[in-house]
C-alpha cells in the first residue's frame, strides 16, 4: 500500500469488504498497511466517485461520508487519517514501513507477529500481492509482496487472513484457483473464499471458528456492494 492510493475507489471498495466481514461478531482486526514510499506516479487518483454520491453513497453511506470528510481538496492522502474514524470496526493497525533488506524485513515481520498477538482477522495490503520467485526478500522490490512464510506464520497464531492480491498475466479464473489451493495447502484451512473486484482479488483464508460469522457476513452485509464486489464460487451458506 502507498498513502498515494488512499481514498480511492479501490480503496472504497476495499474498506467496505472489511466493514462487511466485520459486521457480524465482534472479532478484532488487525489492518497491516505493508506501507512502501509514494512512487510520484499518476495511481491512486481515482476519487471522482467521492464527488458522485448520488451514484457511489448507496454501497455503504456511512463509509462514503466518512471518506469524503477525510480527503478535502487540501489534504494530501495518507492511511493514517483513517485509523482513528472507527470506519473499520474493532481495528487496530501496523504501520510500520515494508523495506526491501532481509535484516530489516525480518524486523518488519517480528513486529507484525507481535501486533497480530489476540487478532482474530488480519487484513495483509502489500502492493502486488503474495510473493513471486522474482522477487525474493532482500531484493529490491521485494516489499511489494507478503511472504508465504507471513502468510503461514500468522495461520499458525490463530488469525483469520484477508489478502490483497492483484491479478497477474493469466486467466483470472485459473489465477484464482491456483493461489486459492496453494493457500489451503500451505495453511491447511478449510475455506479459502474469493472476492473480486474491477481490478483486484481479496482472499479470506479463515479459521474454523471464524466461519459462522463470515457466513453471515457474505451472505448478508455485502448484499449491498453486488456490481463492485463479486463474491467468488459458491458462496458459503
Amino acid at each position: 500500500m502507498k498513502d498515494q492510493y488512499f481514498g480511492d475507489v479501490n480503496d472504497y471498495r476495499k474498506y467496505g469488504l472489511l466493514r462487511a466481514l466485520q459486521s457480524e461478531g465482534t472479532g478484532r482486526l488487525l489492518v497491516a498497511w505493508m506501507l512502501t514510499p509514494d512512487d510520484g506516479g499518476p495511481d491512486g487518483g481515482r476519487r471522482a466517485y467521492l464527488g458522485r454520491p448520488e451514484e457511489w453513497a448507496h454501497f455503504d453511506p456511512e463509509l462514503h461520508a466518512g471518506l469524503v470528510a477525510l480527503l478535502p481538496a487540501s489534504v494530501a492522502p495518507r492511511v493514517a487519517l483513517l485509523e482513528p474514524t472507527g470506519l473499520l470496526p474493532r481495528a487496530s493497525f501496523y504501520s510500520a514501513r515494508v523495506p526491501d533488506a532481509r535484516a530489516g524485513r525480518d524486523d518488519w515481520r517480528e513486529a507484525l507477529l507481535e501486533a497480530a498477538t489476540g487478532m482474530d482477522l488480519v487484513f495483509l495490503d502489500p502492493d502486488n500481492g503474495v510473493e513471486v520467485p522474482s522477487r525474493p526478500i532482500g531484493r529490491k522490490g521485494s516489499s511489494k509482496y507478503v511472504t508465504w512464510s507471513e502468510i503461514q506464520e500468522l495461520w499458525a497464531a490463530g488469525c483469520s487472513l484477508l489478502l490483497y492480491q492483484h491479478f497477474r498475466r493469466e486467466p483470472h479464473k485459473d489465477f484464482t484457483a491456483r493461489l486459492s489451493a496453494e493457500l489451503q495447502w500451505r495453511t491447511g484451512a478449510s475455506l479459502v473464499q474469493g472476492f473480486r473486484t474491477s481490478h483486484v482479488l481479496f482472499l479470506l483464508v479463515a479459521q474454523r471458528r471464524h466461519i459462522p460469522a463470515f457466513r453471515k457476513a457474505i451472505v448478508h452485509a455485502l448484499r449491498p456492494w453486488i456490481g463492485q464486489i463479486d463474491v467468488l464460487g459458491n458462496p458459503i451458506c
